[in-house]
């Protein structure tokens, strides 16, 4: 019963470090925006396999406080940000 659960849980971690290390290996840049939409500004943080989808992903980070709606949505994540910043990982 003991040798059960001893390889019980080295598969969970192995399973844990696999899905970490896969998730982690394809983050390659990150990028943090300013942006100003309906009266406010909120900033928003994000990581991804290439800058430009890091950008779109932090931007629509940014976006969420600051909209109410789909339509709303749409037109924050259009706007250039205020400010953005890219580093590589």
């Amino acid at each position: 019963m003991k040798k059960g659960r001893l390889w019980g849980l080295l598969a969970v971690l192995a399973l844990v470090g696999f899905l970490l290390w896969s998730t982690l290996d394809s983050q390659h840049v990150e990028c943090s925006v300013v942006v100003s939409f309906g009266g406010g500004q909120a900033n928003g943080t994000a990581s991804a396999a290439t800058e430009a989808d890091a950008l779109r992903e932090a931007q629509t980070t940014a976006c969420g406080p600051l909209a109410q709606g789909m339509n709303d949505r749409i037109a924050c994540s259009r706007i250039p940000p205020v400010t953005r910043h890219c580093r590589t990982l």
